[in-house]
């Protein structure tokens, strides 16, 4: 909360009784700095109890201290004339308009010192609805072709689980404009109908039974309510901010799904690659292997330890083509395709170097981060609580202005010789002040400032959170980029061993079982390149969205 907040109550204070002051004046016609002429009143038809009883009271607020603006608050309800109603009104909207453009409601609306400017527009801002280039994705024969980038943008656009936030975040908004409504004037009717029975001993005789009905409509324009209609206009806007933030916040979390996903996709069907691959080498050990027993090479344990191999081979296969077309049909989901929709997705591991340093990464977080965003907005809205709270210690001011009809019958006429119809209006301006509530209000502007303290602690502690985050995703960039130089290394030494192992076998100086351990060290480093690779990209995924990044294509370089 700004500290300089008491003295710009104090000065809208001031500035509300004084322009009260100067409404009284401009209409009993009174020039500037001087008190009201009581003749010349009474010449703009002004009541006389009015000239007697405000007029007094009117000079001493012109010329007294401002504490004696109350004391012209308790007597400022009067009857005056239709022009007058009118300049009081203008003058209202002059003074609701000088609330609501005051520094108060632009610094809510600019945010915390230290928080980053609002860049959340409340509707999707990533994908093809934020201004993103339209999905590429392509349907050739029945069958849908898509890469990473489109992947991303169609779950963005179609994925239901964002509509949700997005209603959330137009709901907000609204909630916003509703608070801002609270400002302007209010117009409100009331119609009644009673019945009266009168008994009189009069020797004039009974009168009749009565109907009364009345009808009633009021504008009331509130002037000062203690600062709560800003704060509760300042809270509502500091909450769709906040629920903007939340529905970005919501769409990267959603691109890191996807991409997961997208790349578990891809290293399932990698591994089914590498295990048909090892299938195949596998088969053709097999092939040799009976070929030598049957001219009497090789004896018959080697072709049943091949056949053993080549039956777990294929249990694998079947595993990895399973863990595939599970993936495929989670993809499809997040996606908001059917399960049943052919889809060909395309893409591959491919190694893309990242140079940011932790420095850097840290800088781009606190920067870009929508938690760190809805972390400041959330101090703000508890300030601005407070503040609604303390609107109680101070008078709650408005002026009116209605109208009453009324009438012993249903359109408000006169009927019959004991009828009557009645019309009257009234024009003024009304102060109430809960002076003491046994601390109701004083107890409750603390727990209010505890709870301001609790979000700004939260605050600080999601800042320490969030340093760690970056910090062990960074972590697990590098490690992962590191097992795929060492990964690489093992797969170039297995394929030469296994080349090796199969040569040596077939020239009648190996062993069958040298062939099988050598095929099965080259499936095993295939699939810990495979695996190293998916990581990397995954712990790439997961360190853009921890920087508040969005980067719907990790395999571009």
């Amino acid at each position: 909360m700004p500290q300089d907040l008491g003295s710009g109550r104090a000065k809208y204070f001031i500035f509300i009784f004084s322009l009260l002051s100067y409404m009284v004046r401009t209409i009993l016609g009174a020039p500037a700095g001087a008190c009201p002429d009581g003749p010349k009143a009474r010449d703009k038809a002004v009541p006389d109890h009015i000239v007697n009883n405000v007029l007094p009271v009117v000079c001493t607020v012109m010329q007294g201290p401002p504490l004696s603006y109350v004391a012209f608050m308790a007597h400022a309800t009067s009857s005056i004339t239709a022009v007058s109603v009118i300049r009081f009104s203008v003058l209202s909207l002059v003074l609701m308009l000088a609330i609501f453009c005051s520094p108060f409601t632009t610094s809510a609306r600019e945010g915390a010192p230290g928080a980053s400017i609002p860049i959340f527009k409340g509707q999707r801002s990533l994908g093809p609805q934020g201004g993103a280039e339209p999905t590429g994705a392509e349907k050739q024969g029945g069958t849908w072709n898509i890469d990473m980038r489109d992947a991303v943008s169609r779950a963005l656009e179609f994925n239901p689980s964002l509509g949700s936030q997005e209603a959330q975040g137009r709901s907000s908004e609204e909630s916003r404009k509703s608070a801002r409504g609270a400002f302007g004037p209010r117009l409100g009717m009331t119609y009644s109908a009673s019945k009266q029975e009168l008994k009189s001993s009069a020797r004039t005789g009974q009168p009749p039974n009565l109907g009364a009905y009345s009808w009633g409509i009021e504008v009331s324009q509130p002037v000062f309510q203690g600062f709560r209609l800003l704060a509760n206009y300042q809270k509502a806007a500091l909450q769709a901010d906040s629920d903007k933030a939340a529905l970005r916040n919501a769409e990267l979390s959603m691109t890191e799904q996807v991409q997961t996903q997208f790349l578990n996709f891809l290293r399932y069907d990698e591994s089914v690659r590498s295990e048909r691959d090892a299938l195949a080498r596998l088969r053709d050990q097999l092939r040799i292997t009976n070929a030598f027993f049957d001219v009497g090479l090789r004896p018959r344990l080697d072709v049943l330890q091949a056949e053993v191999d080549v039956n777990q081979a294929e249990n694998s296969l079947i595993k990895a083509e399973n863990n595939r077309d599970t993936s495929q049909a989670q993809l499809n989901t997040l996606l908001g395709l059917s399960v049943t929709t052919p889809v060909n997705y395309k893409g591959q591991l491919a190694h893309v170097p990242f140079t940011k340093s932790l420095e850097q990464c840290l800088e781009a977080a606190y920067r870009q981060r929508a938690d760190v965003y809805m972390a400041a907005k959330s101090v703000e809205i508890a300030g601005k609580n407070q503040q609604a709270v303390q609107s109680e210690y101070y008078p709650q001011v408005e002026a009116y202005y209605n109208i009453t009809q009324s009438g012993n019958t249903l359109d408000l006429q006169k009927d019959g010789s004991n009828g009557s119809r009645t019309q009257t209006w009234e024009v003024g301006a009304r102060a109430t002040w809960n002076v003491f509530q046994w601390g109701t209000t004083y107890y409750a502007d603390k727990e209010a400032g505890w709870l301001v303290t609790k979000m700004r602690y939260e605050a600080e502690n999601l800042k320490l959170n969030v340093g760690y985050d970056i910090k062990s995703k960074l972590l697990a960039v590098h490690e992962a980029e590191k097992r795929i130089n060492v990964a690489e290394k093992a797969v170039e030494q297995a394929t030469e061993a296994y080349h090796v192992a199969l040569a040596r076998y077939q020239e009648q100086v190996g062993t069958n079982f040298d062939v099988l351990d050598a095929s099965s060290k080259l499936t095993t480093s295939q699939a810990s390149l495979t695996g190293a690779k998916a990581d990397y990209l995954t712990a790439l995924s997961q360190l853009y969205v921890a920087m508040g990044e969005f980067q719907p294509d990790l395999m571009r370089r």
